[in-house]
C-alpha cells in the first residue's frame, strides 16, 4: 500500500490529510488499521481522505459497508472528512446520507481540501 500523508495544524486541532491513489478503506478492518495506524504516528484523531481511497462498494448503501464503517470512526473518535465531487450522486439515499452527515460533527463529504479543514476544525 503507497500512503503519503501530511499533518495540518489548523487553530490548533490537528488534521492527517492521506493522500493515495489505491484503494485503503475497503471494510471494517482495513479503516480500524488506517484509524489506529494515522492515530499512534500523528496522534490526530481528524481525517482527510480523496473519496478514491474508498472502495466502491462504500458509496451503495444496501451493502451497508458505509455504515459499519463510518459507526467505527465515530466509536472511535476520529472525525473523518471525505473529499470529492458529491454533486452528481444520482442515488436519492446516498445524497440524503451525505446532507445528514455534512450536518452532524463527525463526518463529512466535501469538495475540497479546504472545506475539508474547516468542517473538521468545527466545535
Amino acid at each position: 500500500m503507497v500512503m503519503k500523508y501530511k499533518t495540518i495544524d489548523h487553530n490548533g486541532k490537528l488534521i492527517v490529510r492521506v493522500e493515495s491513489t489505491e484503494v485503503l478503506i475497503s471494510d471494517v478492518p482495513s479503516a480500524l488499521d488506517l484509524m489506529a495506524s494515522l492515530r499512534y504516528e500523528t496522534g490526530a484523531n481528524c481525517l482527510i481522505l480523496d473519496k478514491s481511497a474508498l472502495a466502491e462498494q462504500f458509496f451503495d448503501l444496501k451493502t451497508c459497508v458505509a455504515g459499519d464503517i463510518l459507526q467505527k470512526f465515530v466509536t472511535y473518535r476520529m472525525k473523518l472528512a471525505i473529499i470529492g465531487d458529491f454533486r452528481t450522486v444520482s442515488s436519492n439515499s446516498l445524497r440524503n446520507f451525505i446532507y445528514e452527515s455534512n450536518k452532524g460533527n463527525d463526518i463529512f463529504f466535501v469538495q475540497d481540501e479546504q472545506l475539508a479543514i474547516e468542517y473538521l476544525s468545527r466545535k
